[in-house]
């Protein structure tokens, strides 16, 4: 199911359009401010944002960015006014759409769709980590140009933190991750060995690494930058 956190203070059309999203299939979280949206990027599997311009604590611009820094989620902006500067500024911060108050629930989705398959093709193709590159397409991995062999299990687990940049993720969610299909047998110990073993393969200073960081107590992140 795909997620779509909707950022609306008015609590009218939010839970009309609420209503509309979870009609059509969408799982959708719904937040009333930009404090409890961004603490839903934080925490929470997002694919997409609509967020309304005006919010009681800030703007949807606020979360935007959020949005961008965390994994380069779709956004499309919902605002009340249709004046160019406004319009400009969502889309120079990296909106993908916006659609001006009042609007058909139609046309909404058909925006939506339209975003989504767009960025379903894009991330199909590749994604990063620092100066690895991961070639899902091909199922193959660089960096700096020069191929990295990794077994199945390695990619995984490589694949998990590329599709969640910047988030801390615990060991018993990737090892849920991994799980491997065939009966393999994975548990925490054999995270570690794996993890272990694609900082060797991965990272300029294994012993001080930067792409793969362990956050005590709570589990790994992936460092560096993403795309």
């Amino acid at each position: 199911m795909m997620n779509i956190l909707l950022a609306e203070d008015d609590k009218t059309i939010a839970s009309g359009l609420e209503y509309s999203l979870r009609s059509e299939g969408y799982g959708v979280i719904l937040c009333h401010n930009v404090k409890s949206a961004v603490q839903t990027l934080e925490s929470e599997k997002i694919d997409l944002c609509l967020l309304d311009v005006s919010l009681p604590d800030g703007s949807g611009y606020d979360i935007c960015r959020k949005a961008k820094q965390t994994g380069d989620l779709p956004v499309i902006f919902l605002t009340a006014c249709d004046e160019e500067v406004n319009v400009v500024m969502g889309l120079d911060m990296g909106a993908d759409d916006y659609i001006t108050k009042p609007f058909r629930i139609r046309e909404l989705l058909s925006r939506i769709h339209s975003v989504l398959r767009r960025y379903k093709k894009e991330e199909r193709r590749f994604c990063a980590l620092g100066d690895v590159m991961v070639h899902t397409e091909e199922a193959k991995v660089s960096k700096n140009g020069k191929e990295i062999v990794l077994t199945a299990m390695e990619y995984r687990l490589l694949l998990t933190f590329c599709n969640h940049p910047g988030k801390v993720m615990s060991r018993s969610q990737l090892l849920e991750s991994i799980w491997d299909a065939a009966g393999d047998f994975v548990n925490d110990n054999t995270l570690t060995v794996y993890i272990k073993r694609l900082r060797e393969k991965l990272e300029d200073d294994p012993q001080n690494p930067r792409l793969i960081q362990t956050v005590r107590g709570l589990g790994y992140k992936a460092g560096g930058d993403h795309v």
